[in-house]
């Protein structure tokens, strides 16, 4: 459907593709040593105020913030469904939002109202606003710089995440949206999503290492920056972190005069339905809990947390938690989809563990489709998924397929899914596959190792082998794993699905 002037959602995504940083400037940056610093939070700011809005003006949204490495889009989840299931008997929050990254299969689904993603239509008219009132704004006002490094004026719109920041914002104000949940993108304290001045609540998840770059190669520096978003005078949540980790939060927060609580699994958890039924994830669930029951606290007058039960409302907004892309199992004839997004070394053997959890249950070959692009990092994630796969008993991958994050032979990306952060050269070669597959079979030389250029080739290669002989009672148990992009592309293509 078309906004208000005519222009569509297809029209919304050709315009902000046009705003990632090409693969030549992302790398031109690199090796000036060009990071995210102050100036990042700076132009957010100036964003706001030329669309109309001053800072306060997102207090509204009574926001629930959540950084992390591992675990913080599950947390986000599991905040939003207790609040929409309490919403379903109480009436209140009278709108959710959920903002959150990447998307599976359409960028739409990033911001999502009582659960859905916004419509088509809804998108493009809030897209537009933004993207005409910045316009009109930098004729207006002229160009101005922030970011004296480059002394180059910033950009009349600021690049594609920070835009879906700062349209989020505008959206969920002019929709009434009165309790929200904010996952960070990288980091915390230069994140988009950091203007927020008086977050109900935040939380930060498990840390561990990743994105190198902007955020530094250790532990310590890592956990500096997701404790930035930490704001005095808001309730601060966090779980059991290695000790240099725990030391830097606990440090930050002292600065700030913030009271960070360390929870453990929440014991109010016990016999409750988490899924997948491991520690990591009550973990997560527990972090969810203590946003969600803050934020009530806030909006409805007649909460009162019981401390050793948990309400009818917080069980089934645990147990019926929708989280696509994650731990997802789906039956298509002979073959098993096992369905994880999983992009650091930690988070790949816990995908791996949950794998190996579920074939314990089945007897079948063991196929599994990988991709991380752009980190060259990635091709030492490997290791850990063979280590992983035999310690729990499971043997080893049969067969082994790596693929670009191309969705479609014939067609190439959808347009939701189209990245220029990425070099062309190297998308085109296979230069990553062929780097994975290399150092696969050096690891394990029985695997039968393929390399694709596309995801659709990647599952049309497992479906050819389910149509090879099996024994007796078995199922050809396939591992989809690695980016977010892989594991969208692969669902919209299992369900032909236009969005999660």
């Amino acid at each position: 459907m078309a906004s208000q002037s005519g222009r569509t959602y297809n029209d919304a995504i050709d315009a902000l593709n046009s705003l990632q940083t090409p693969y030549a400037i992302v790398e031109a940056r690199r090796k000036a040593g060009i990071r995210p610093d102050a100036t990042s939070i700076a132009e957010m700011q100036v964003y706001l105020q030329r669309i109309g809005y001053k800072l306060s003006d997102i207090d509204r949204l009574n926001i629930l913030h959540v950084a992390g490495t591992k675990g913080k889009g599950s947390t986000c989840a599991f905040a939003a469904s207790i609040l929409s299931q309490y919403q379903k008997s109480h009436g209140v929050p009278r709108k959710i939002g959920l903002f959150t990254s990447p998307h599976l299969i359409a960028v739409r689904e990033r911001i999502r109202i009582n659960g859905d993603p916004v419509s088509e239509d809804i998108f493009a008219r809030y897209f537009f606003e933004v993207w005409d009132k910045l316009g009109e704004a930098e004729e207006r006002e002229g160009p101005i710089v922030i970011d004296q490094r480059l002394g180059i004026p910033m950009p009349p719109r600021p690049v594609y995440a920070r835009y879906l920041t700062l349209m989020s914002y505008h959206l969920y104000l002019q929709e009434g949206v009165d309790v929200s949940v904010y996952e960070t993108g990288i980091g915390g304290e230069f994140d988009a999503t950091n203007i927020v001045e008086h977050p109900l609540a935040i939380g930060i998840s498990t840390l561990g290492i990743d994105h190198i770059f902007a955020l530094g190669d250790a532990i310590e520096k890592i956990a500096w920056h997701k404790a930035g978003i930490m704001k005095t005078g808001s309730a601060a949540f966090t779980i059991e972190q290695v000790p240099e980790a725990a030391k830097i939060l606990q440090d930050r927060a002292k600065e700030k005069g913030v009271s960070l609580k360390v929870l453990d699994v929440d014991p109010r958890l016990k016999g409750v339905n988490v899924r997948p039924d491991a520690v990591f994830q009550k973990k997560n669930a527990s972090l969810g809990i203590a946003l969600a029951e803050t934020a009530l606290q806030k909006v409805d007058p007649n909460f009162t947390p019981d401390p050793t039960k948990l309400s009818k409302e917080f069980v089934d907004g645990i147990e019926q938690v929708v989280w696509r892309g994650r731990c997802e199992v789906k039956v298509e004839g002979p073959i098993i989809w096992h369905v994880d997004g999983a992009h650091t070394v930690d988070s790949l053997k816990m995908a791996t563990k949950w794998f190996a959890g579920e074939c314990a249950k089945r007897s079948g070959p063991k196929v599994l489709i990988f991709n991380q692009q752009g980190r060259e990092e990635a091709v030492h994630f490997l290791e850990g998924m063979i280590s992983t796969l035999k310690a729990q008993g499971q043997g080893s991958f049969e067969h082994v397929v790596f693929c670009t994050n191309v969705t479609y032979a014939a067609t190439g990306y959808k347009r939701d899914f189209v990245n220029h952060q990425y070099d062309p050269a190297a998308v085109k070669a296979l230069t990553a596959q062929r780097a994975f597959a290399e150092k696969w079979s050096s690891l394990d030389p029985t695997a039968k190792v393929s390399v694709v250029p596309t995801i659709e080739d990647a599952i049309n290669h497992v479906r050819e082998l389910g149509k090879t002989s099996l024994g007796e009672g078995e199922t050809i148990q396939a591992l989809i794993t690695g980016s977010l992009h892989l594991v969208g592309g692969a669902l919209g293509i299992l369900e032909g699905a236009d969005a999660l």
